[in-house]
């Protein structure tokens, strides 16, 4: 019996051993849930850089869509003092009443590769076009021709037939003088920023630095 005894004894020995391994089990799991962890963490960051990551080219055929955008329009009244010689003697004299309508804008088709910087953590830095003075009309309700004559020694000699014309051309030109003294294309740079500006932002893009032309 002795023996025997012994003989158990002996056989239930090892068991500490087992009581070791299974005290490692859970530290193993934690290691590997740890590690999954840190797995996904680090594709959720690789996504989430991917979504910041803004194509410049993309952005270059958003705002270029706008075309030649017209930003602010100025309306202008100018008078127009034409005199015109006669041969051999004797002239003629118009007094016009010009209103125009005078367009700014930019244009942001002219737009190039070079004027979008797309920054990795989806900034974007955009350099527009200079404004310019994109139309000059005249409101034929309101322009009209306030006076014309010649002079009364020489009834014989007929009135010019593009004598109101020229006075409208530079009626025309003195509008659009008027309007760049004016302001008009600070307003149109002005306009345009912000127009672009928001553009962009429906389409998404919050951080956007607009570079004014120089």
């Amino acid at each position: 019996m002795d023996r025997h005894s012994h003989a158990s004894f002996l056989t239930l020995a090892p068991k500490p051993t087992a009581a070791v391994h299974s005290n490692r089990m859970p530290r193993l799991r934690r290691f590997l849930l740890a590690a999954l962890l840190i797995a996904a963490a680090a594709v959720i960051y690789w996504r989430l850089t991917l979504a910041r990551r803004v194509e410049p080219s993309t952005v270059l055929a958003t705002v270029q869509q706008l075309n030649q955008l017209t930003t602010v329009r100025y309306t202008v009244q100018r008078v127009v003092t034409l005199t015109e010689e006669k041969h051999p003697v004797g002239s003629e004299s118009i007094l016009l009443i010009v209103q125009a309508r005078v367009e700014a804008g930019v244009d942001l088709a002219s737009l190039g590769p070079k004027d979008v910087v797309a920054g990795k953590d989806g900034t974007v830095t955009l350099s527009l076009p200079p404004s310019k003075i994109l139309n000059v009309a005249i409101d034929e309700d309101e322009t009209k021709v306030w006076d014309r004559q010649k002079t009364w020694w020489t009834p014989w000699i007929p009135y010019s037939l593009d004598l109101e014309k020229r006075a409208r051309i530079m009626g025309l030109d003195a509008a659009k003088e008027s309007a760049i003294q004016m302001g008009i294309l600070t307003a149109s740079e002005n306009n345009a920023e912000t127009s672009v500006r928001s553009l962009l932002s429906l389409a998404g893009l919050k951080a956007v630095t607009i570079v004014p032309a120089t």
